[in-house]
């Protein structure tokens, strides 16, 4: 028996985006490309469950990619106790546009009455169409919110000159798609071919 799929995808764009590299600590510099995390976290945005998941599968770059430097005042966890707020440099994707697809996975079998990847399939597309979100969508970081969220647009399409490998990416944080425990783990040599990036290489 060949298992259903639940397919999803989605166009996402804004005028800036970060994609933090781990190994680029205090001066942060975005990734040249989106990562799985961070595509799971755009979904979010617009729908949630316990019981089932989004996996992104392939990301098309539809702009050039474009590095810009940023600075922002931080008052966040990470400073040291007592201190004020200190200015953050970064370097950060500008004027992006992607094209996201992937799959609605579950953490077991659907039973009768209760499909939990077709209803966040459901509800995300419904969403999505008609531009209701969970919370507001952002591209990286929380203040890099989007001029575009919804479905895939006929026009816009990959840039075919962007060709380039990543020798190590960040594929996700936690152990576990939801309630996870912090477990970060990598991909190698993720390759960028014609603006287009699989994630399962």
């Amino acid at each position: 028996m060949v298992e259903k799929a639940y397919p999803v995808s989605f166009e996402i764009a804004g005028p800036a985006a970060m994609f933090a590299r781990p190994d680029t600590g205090s001066s942060p510099v975005s990734y040249p490309a989106p990562t799985k995390s961070a595509l799971k976290s755009m979904f979010e945005c617009v729908a949630m469950s316990k019981e089932a998941y989004f996996e992104p599968r392939k990301v098309e770059i539809c702009l050039p990619i474009v590095f810009h430097k940023y600075s922002t005042n931080y008052g966040g966890p990470l400073r040291k106790s007592g201190t004020p707020n200190f200015q953050l440099f970064a370097s950060v994707l500008e004027n992006v546009c992607y094209k996201v697809y992937g799959i609605i996975l579950a953490y077991r079998a659907p039973r009768s009455g209760n499909n939990p990847q077709h209803k966040l399939q459901e509800v995300f597309l419904r969403r999505l169409q008609t531009g209701q979100f969970y919370t507001t969508a952002f591209l990286g970081w929380k203040e890099f919110t989007t001029s575009y969220f919804g479905p895939l647009r006929e026009n816009t399409v990959p840039d075919q000159s962007i060709n380039f490998v990543i020798p190590s990416m960040l594929a996700t944080m936690y152990d576990r798609p939801t309630d996870g425990s912090l477990s970060p783990m990598f991909i190698q040599n993720v390759r960028v071919r014609k603006g287009v990036m699989f994630y399962d290489q």
